[in-house]
């Protein structure tokens, strides 16, 4: 399709090319006109009348979504006329993409990421980066973690610039630095394993080393500097040094001295709020609705700082509404952060994520909340790649310019806006919602990871799952996946690898249960049939393994991927352990098979497993009972 732009594009033109090739449109002379006019009332327009186009916009990354909005509706209208006005529902929308947790995305990515933001309309990126980015004065910081050079850092911030999105940077300065402190360099600067030493300074010679890196590299005058889950501050060095203080006190004192460092680079700083919530509550949750932050801590509070709320949790919107409510009494309007759940599993728990994100982003409306963002987390690894949640930032998206959003046109803006089909990646949920898992997995089940990664001679998960059809279930995903996969385009590699995974569940979920019933009957037939099974299966992951691989490769730095090389490893070495285990008690090598002979017991840790839920773990804590490390 060729378009011809009337109007001043000037600062436009840069981003049309940047989205040209994945719009499917050329700009030329004998183009479709498309008038451009900046808005006086803040609403952009998308409307073509008697073969004359108009956008109508009032910022940049107004333009780049009406652009979206045109060609899409032109296409679906097939040469009839339109017209689509939306109004802008916050002044600030989009993404935190957490870049700390092994997978440290490539530029490139980051660029893929950005054109989609700006068709959706999103105009923050939000880089969350614990230690990966450089701090020259410190080599240890991010040493072999995949850090970005300040190049990389500048050149991914213009392409933001080119497309008007605003890249902000997200660091911490006070907790979360465990892999940032493990080095001798920092012996001075723990109060905690993971949490800086508060009114230390050389902790804020540290912080302003840091502070200073990312903002020569990144031009936002925003910078968002953590102080969350701070759980043990004050209770480890500091109070070695100081005695014991009223936590509150140590928490406003750090915060100021952050904030007075933020001032000497012009820099205006948001914080999550949990730590107050914390502090008043007397069982330490974020969420408790009895804390009470008390009238002098409020008073205390430094007035230039935006605290940010931060709720992946609640389905229900008078929640959110309360908690809102509870920030407003810092006096000031907070800044929500709601979450698309790529973290936890092997894959997104989209379930969650549009129920939480429903209730969520109707109450922000309501409550005059005029900056949100998604979380997208890796905890554990990053096994899901951020990719696969890109339908929970288009809800975010469509929520930002319209009161509700339908999911016929959700699935048509996420086609524009992602080249894909929304059902494709919606069926990623069905990786964890399994039978015998709630309608919404609100319980965070992760079946698709305890069941790849967990030991079949040892099965911690197997009474759990023992009563459901999981191999029909993972049988008929497979399936699906592979349609999708088949669909082709720049998806075509994730959809490859999600397919395999389900055949691996498929052929994996019951080994173990089918093993242990084998031998507990006696019947040796099925114990030798069953360890030739285990050779197809190990097979069968390795293949696994190296579209993993090749997923990872193409979106992310090497560094971190030799965490998951080594999962794959473990996984496919304990399957020849299990096969010859069963080969040596066969072969009368063994008298008995010690693991097989164990009953298996519910896994209810570490957390308590209502009904509807079948077990979330961690990687450690599902291939053995035993101390991994340490």
């Amino acid at each position: 399709m060729k378009l011809c732009f009337k109007g001043d594009t000037s600062g436009l033109a840069a981003g049309i090319e940047e989205l040209a090739d994945d719009l499917g449109i050329s700009v030329a002379a004998d183009g479709i006109e498309i008038e451009t006019i900046v808005s006086d009332d803040g609403a952009l327009e998308a409307s073509y009348r008697n073969g004359q186009g108009l956008i109508r916009y009032k910022e940049p990354i107004h333009f780049y979504r009406a652009l979206g909005l045109w060609v899409q509706h032109k296409r679906e209208r097939n040469g009839s006329g339109f017209q689509r006005i939306e109004t802008p529902r916050f002044e600030t929308n989009g993404a935190m993409v957490d870049v700390s947790r092994n997978a440290v995305l490539t530029v490139d990515t980051v660029k893929r990421m950005l054109r989609a933001m700006a068709l959706m309309g999103l105009n923050r990126f939000m880089l969350y980066t614990e230690d990966t980015f450089t701090v020259e004065r410190y080599p240890y910081f991010g040493y072999m973690r995949g850090r970005y050079t300040p190049d990389e850092l500048r050149e991914c911030d213009r392409y933001a610039a080119r497309l008007g999105i605003e890249i902000v940077p997200c660091i911490q300065t006070l907790a979360h630095l465990t892999e940032a402190l493990k080095w001798n360099y920092a012996a001075e600067l723990r109060d905690t394993s993971d949490i800086l030493l508060a009114g230390s300074d050389t902790t804020y010679d540290f912080i302003r080393e840091m502070i200073g890196s990312i903002h020569a590299c990144l031009g936002s005058k925003t910078i968002h500097i953590g102080m969350d889950e701070a759980h043990q501050l004050g209770l480890g060095r500091y109070l070695e040094q100081n005695g014991y203080r009223k936590r509150f006190n140590i928490m406003n004192g750090h915060l100021r001295k952050v904030i007075d460092i933020c001032g000497e680079f012009g820099l205006r700083p948001m914080i999550w709020s949990d730590m107050y919530f914390r502090l008043a509550s007397k069982t330490g949750g974020y969420y408790d609705r009895e804390a009470v932050v008390p009238e002098d801590v409020i008073a205390a509070m430094p007035a230039s700082v935006q605290f940010v709320y931060w709720d992946y949790y609640h389905g229900d919107e008078s929640f959110y509404r309360e908690f809102i409510g509870k920030h407003k009494a810092f006096g000031s309007m907070p800044v929500f952060a709601g979450g698309v759940w790529t973290w936890g599993s092997v894959a997104p728990n989209y379930g969650k994520t549009f129920i939480t994100t429903e209730a969520a982003l109707r109450a922000c409306k309501a409550e005059g909340v005029r900056d949100v963002f998604a979380t997208m987390w890796g905890d554990n690894g990053a096994e899901t790649s951020v990719c696969a949640g890109l339908a929970g930032l288009q809800l975010f998206a469509e929520h930002g310019y319209a009161d509700e959003v339908e999911r016929d046109e959700l699935q048509r803006r996420f086609r524009l806006c992602t080249g894909a089909e929304l059902d494709d990646f919606l069926s990623l949920n069905a990786f964890d919602a399994t039978p015998g898992v709630a309608e919404g997995n609100m319980h965070e089940s992760n079946p698709s990871k305890f069941l790849l990664w967990q030991d079949v001679l040892i099965g911690l998960y197997d009474a759990n799952v023992v009563p459901y059809p999981m191999a029909e279930h993972y049988t008929a995903l497979a399936a699906t996946m592979a349609a999708a996969a088949a669909r082709g385009g720049v998806w075509q590699g994730m959809f490859a690898f999600y397919a395999q995974l389900a055949q691996v569940l498929a052929k994996k979920c019951d080994a173990g249960i089918r093993l242990k019933a084998a031998y507990d009957r006696g019947d040796r037939a099925k114990l030798g049939e069953l360890a030739e099974e285990l050779r197809t299966i190990g097979a069968e992951v390795d293949r696994l393994r190296k579209l993993h691989r090749a997923n990872w490769f193409a979106e992310n730095k090497p560094f971190g991927w030799e965490v998951i090389d080594i999962r794959y490893g473990g996984l496919s070495a304990r399957l020849e352990t299990a096969r010859q285990r069963v080969a040596d008690y066969l072969n009368g090598s063994a008298a008995r098979i010690e693991e097989l002979e164990e009953e298996r017991l519910y896994y209810d840790a570490p957390w308590v497993m209502p009904a509807g839920a079948l077990g979330r773990g961690a990687y450690h804590r599902i291939v053995t009972a035993g101390a991994f490390s340490g």
